[in-house]
């Protein structure tokens, strides 16, 4: 019976390990599906992936980031809803066990497909007009543009009293750049 336990455990070990194998193949950029994911190191030292629906609709960023003890930790999960330009509709932001969902945010476009506004609400608490039914975003951003297309520094508005933006949240959730519009560079060349 000893023998039976004992077989039943290594299979189950080398199971989840033949699985965190094929993800982690998944998730490097020599072997993954480019068509499906990508990988992108963040400026603050973070490791982004960002796994991408066969249908384009939805767009997950995971965001790790490496702790004082040296392991790697999620320290947060973003889910798109995209548009047919590629374009982010709106997100839902997790914390990194992915317990809870922290903020829901939604974006606006003009009739270029600009980026024009992003309005981030709290996912925990619901925020209310005066009259009692129209939530309110806790912060928003105001989006322009140079006379050369060039995006500048976002106006951000923040709705709770007494906050900073620095506080609600610091920085806007809307991508900076879809990975996925972007040419990849061979890794083999």
């Amino acid at each position: 019976m000893k023998s039976l336990a004992c077989v039943f455990a290594l299979s189950c070990i080398f199971a989840s390990h033949a699985a965190l194998a094929q993800a982690t193949a998944d998730l490097n950029p020599n072997e993954a599906d480019v068509q499906f994911s990508r990988i992108v190191k963040q400026k603050d030292g973070a490791t982004s992936y960002f796994l991408r629906t066969p249908s384009k609709e939805l767009l997950e960023k995971l965001t790790y980031q490496v702790t004082v003890k040296g392991t790697t930790e999620l320290v947060m999960k973003t889910i798109y809803r995209i548009d047919r330009r590629g374009n982010p509709l709106g997100c839902q932001i997790y914390d990194g066990k992915q317990t809870q969902m922290l903020f829901k945010s939604r974006y606006a476009y003009d009739a270029q497909g600009l980026l024009c506004a992003e309005q981030m609400f709290d996912a925990r608490v619901k925020h209310v007009a005066e009259d009692g039914e129209t939530e309110l975003p806790v912060r928003s951003f105001i989006y322009t543009y140079d006379a050369n297309g060039k995006q500048n520094k976002p106006i951000a508005i923040v709705h709770k009293p007494g906050k900073t933006v620095e506080e609600v949240y610091t920085k806007p959730t809307a991508l900076e750049e879809n990975e996925f519009k972007k040419t990849l560079q061979n890794p083999s060349r």
